[in-house]
């Protein structure tokens, strides 16, 4: 098993260009103290979107890594990837977060739970977790309830977990992460509990989890929802897996997962605090964000850069509906404060950045816009060389706008 850094940090780099500037964020980040590890992440549908390869990223990451003198460690993740995704990505991937979502909810064999529950009569009664006041109370029914919801979901990730180690030879030199946030409701702590033990029985050596969390993580914008309630949860689930760790004796280096955490500000100084009272680990997940910063950056140039961000943006809106349809549940945008693309092309550049600029305390600042254009990468995909040209163009002032955008308003935030 690799063992997973205390601190990952995902980012997300859609067009294999931003490699180098977001590794400059990680390397500043070490000059101040604070050692985070770089984990590059790319879904199979956004590979499909552009055209691209995982390989592609793996070779960018490698030559930032390369080039700028990183001798920390460093990891690619198969983002949200299942049995009939994964083989692409086996080869140039070292974290796999497998995504048995589809599998929530429904049973497993009916014989596959009365063991479980019979395994673990220590799930069932009055439980003392150090870190949660009150004592859990679990009946038998809500382990077999529990059971019931999650536990083909635990099998469906040991099938995936096996079919990347034999991909892989036999080695497990791998991070493996289990997502279980896309779920109608969040766990509660007794839920995470049995969860953890059912991973556990399965054997899979489960360095980090995402499980779902009360609130609204769009894409690209704040954290939508009662802050002290995610609090709450976020420390609950600290104290269930500190737990988990020594009753089943799970990796001790299981961490919580955070995803769509990119931009999530009103969040981060519970998340700050928690981690530096318990001294666990973190895995954040951004993506998309270092797209948007790149069309930041070509606003911010001006000229034939800047026009370019006009026509991304009027194509977007052209085919709003389309662009968001496969992200209806992470967006929440009110069409009717969409600019119109007349509008937009008669925008300065300042007011060009003022909209997608992740500033709340900018009047200009426009989450639908930001929203839109996050999901929109599609219309710079089939640019093709026209958009991949311009990134080269204007190459410093994009590195900027990426190196200062992770540096500034995520890792500082969170980790100093």
């Amino acid at each position: 098993m690799k063992t997973c850094p205390k601190f990952t940090f995902g980012v997300g780099d859609r067009f294999a260009h931003g490699a180098h500037a977001q590794l400059q964020a990680f390397i500043a980040a070490k000059e101040l103290g604070v050692e985070i590890c770089p984990t590059w992440n790319k879904s199979n549908r956004e590979h499909s979107i552009i055209g691209s390869e995982p390989q592609s990223t793996r070779d960018a990451a490698d030559q930032a890594v390369a080039d700028l003198g990183w001798e920390g460690e460093y990891l690619l993740d198969a983002d949200h990837i299942n049995l009939s995704t994964v083989d692409r990505f086996i080869a140039p991937c070292n974290f796999f977060t497998l995504d048995v979502a589809d599998d929530i909810g429904e049973a497993a064999a009916p014989e596959d739970i009365a063991a479980f529950i019979e395994n673990h009569p220590e799930l069932i009664g009055s439980i003392s977790i150090e870190g949660i006041a009150t004592p859990l109370e679990i009946s038998k029914e809500l382990v077999e309830k529990t059971a019931k919801q999650f536990l083909k979901a635990t099998q469906k990730a040991k099938a995936i977990y096996n079919h990347i180690l034999a991909g892989k030879g036999g080695v497990d030199d791998f991070v493996t992460e289990v997502s279980m946030d896309e779920t109608d409701a969040p766990q509660t702590p007794p839920e995470m509990l049995i969860i953890l033990a059912a991973i556990a029985d399965q054997g899979i050596p489960i360095q980090t989890i995402a499980p779902k969390f009360t609130g609204r993580f769009n894409k690209g914008v704040d954290y939508v929802g009662d802050v002290a309630q995610f609090e709450q949860e976020f420390n609950d689930d600290l104290a269930v897996i500190a737990h988990a760790v020594k009753a089943y004796h799970l990796p001790q280096t299981l961490k919580l997962s955070v995803h769509s955490g990119s931009d999530k500000f009103s969040i981060y100084e519970p998340i700050k605090k928690a981690i530096a009272r318990t001294g666990a680990g973190l895995h954040i997940k951004t993506a998309g964000t270092n797209w948007l910063e790149e069309v930041i950056g070509l606003a911010t140039a001006g000229g034939k850069a800047l026009n370019l961000a006009k026509e991304i943006y009027t194509k977007a809106l052209e085919k709003k509906e389309a662009l968001c349809e496969p992200y209806a549940t992470v967006i929440d945008i009110d069409h009717s404060q969409l600019p119109s693309a007349e509008e937009v092309n008669n925008w300065t550049s300042e007011q060009y950045v003022s909209a997608l600029t992740h500033d709340q305390s900018n009047p200009g600042y426009n989450p639908n816009v930001r929203q839109l254009l996050h999901v929109g990468f599609k219309i710079a995909a089939q640019m093709g060389d026209t958009y991949l040209d311009a990134l080269k163009a204007n190459d410093a002032v994009i590195a900027q706008c990426v190196t200062g955008n992770l540096l500034e308003r995520h890792m500082k935030p969170l980790f100093t």
